[in-house]
């Protein structure tokens, strides 16, 4: 057995006997149904899922590859970027290394969505798709598992509770995201932290930093991280799907000192960021970072910087900015008039007031933080630059 069995994603060999199983699983199924068709999914989906599976099976019969797989679904990717987005834009390919593998560090604002704009992003600019780090907490459903895992994503176990477990799970991490690099030649795409900025505010851990270095501990960390070509990567969207729900859960943490999720809120929460509206996407990748730094602390400041500084704002984050209570007045932030034509403005306050609207009034503070804080997080970058 092969030491990374347990977390890899799915081999080209074994892609045929997955899709046989999912296709062969009814909770795949009817997720599929109910996409497909919401409405006659309500009163019929036990007639419409044997069709859905006829028609699965006939279109995946040839695949017997994960780029081929890749191939198939992308389409569909577009489609769905069309339906519920203004548009994907994308900036900094001119940093990436031709031909060599990367370890993107992203900053996390949607379960799914945030690696697929950047998959989306490399596969229209002709370099090659990364594996995914996927939590273990969201692979519930073994179909779920199946689905990621054959899409290039491996499993980090983060429901560990055990101090020795979860220091032996860290390990087999860093030694297969190694691997993956050095051996496999396969890039590599992780979040700055564990669990999506519902404050807006990204900022990169120092344990995940730590954690790359753990299977190589006995070499200098500076030269393991500049092996692994580490390459920040900023995503921003025009409005988050999943933005009230944010606001209500950061109020509930502030109100009450804690937060408990209700069974099935993460599913909620990755459909809701595939089909919710996001307006404009934009991604960029910095440039690889190989020097400044000789610490994991050191360089987590290095990531939040170039991702800061990156990071596209919209007119949505400056209205927000200007109604934010708690922002650094001492900021040389332009008026939004000043960065913005007025028709784009205009459109933009029509939906910031349907959002605030929709927003519970004591939830609303969090919600305004959410847009405000890249903001202040870009400007103080910029000034701390020029001082």
């Amino acid at each position: 057995m092969d030491q990374f069995d347990s977390i890899r994603p799915y081999n080209d060999d074994e892609v045929a006997t997955v899709l046989q199983r999912l296709l062969a699983d009814v909770d795949f199924l009817s997720i599929i149904t109910q996409y497909r068709f919401p409405v006659a999914s309500r009163y019929c989906a036990w007639l419409l899922r044997p069709i859905i599976a006829w028609k699965l099976r006939k279109e995946l019969s040839e695949i017997r590859s994960v780029a081929a797989l890749q191939e198939r679904i992308e389409p569909y990717v577009e489609r769905s970027i069309t339906q519920a987005t203004d548009g994907i834009s994308f900036s900094g390919v001119e940093h990436l290394h031709a031909g060599l593998p990367h370890l993107y560090l992203a900053n996390h604002r949607d379960i799914v969505m945030d690696p697929a704009f950047v998959n989306y992003a490399l596969f229209q600019a002709k370099h090659t798709t990364p594996r995914i780090a996927i939590g273990d907490n969201l692979l519930q459903r073994p179909f779920v598992s199946d689905l990621m895992r054959i899409n290039k994503s491996f499993i980090v176990h983060r429901s560990l509770s055990n101090r020795r477990e979860k220091l032996a799970a860290f390990q087999l991490l860093s030694a297969y995201i190694n691997h993956s690099i050095l051996n496999d030649r396969e890039s590599i795409w992780i979040a700055q932290a564990e669990g999506r900025a519902k404050n807006g505010d990204d900022r990169t851990e120092s344990a995940i930093l730590k954690m790359f270095h753990l299977s190589r501990k006995d070499e200098d960390f500076q030269d393991v991280i500049t092996s692994l070509r580490l390459t920040p990567v900023a995503i921003s969207y025009e409005y988050d799907p999943c933005d009230i729900a944010k606001a209500r859960e950061l109020y509930i943490r502030a109100s009450s000192g804690q937060y408990s999720k209700q069974v099935g809120e993460d599913d909620a929460s990755i459909a809701q960021g595939i089909t919710g509206y996001k307006g404009r996407v934009h991604v960029h990748f910095c440039p690889t970072i190989s020097t400044g730094f000789t610490d994991a602390k050191q360089l987590a400041q290095l990531v939040d910087q170039e991702i800061w500084r990156d990071y596209r704002l919209f007119p949505a984050h400056y209205l927000a900015w200007a109604m934010w209570e708690q922002r650094d007045t001492d900021l040389a932030v332009p008026d939004i008039t000043k960065v913005f034509e007025a028709q784009d403005i205009a459109s933009a306050q029509q939906e910031w007031q349907r959002r605030l609207a929709a927003c519970p009034a004591e939830h609303r503070p969090y919600l305004i933080m959410q847009y405000a804080m890249p903001v202040q997080n870009q400007y103080r970058s910029l000034a701390a630059t020029h001082a």
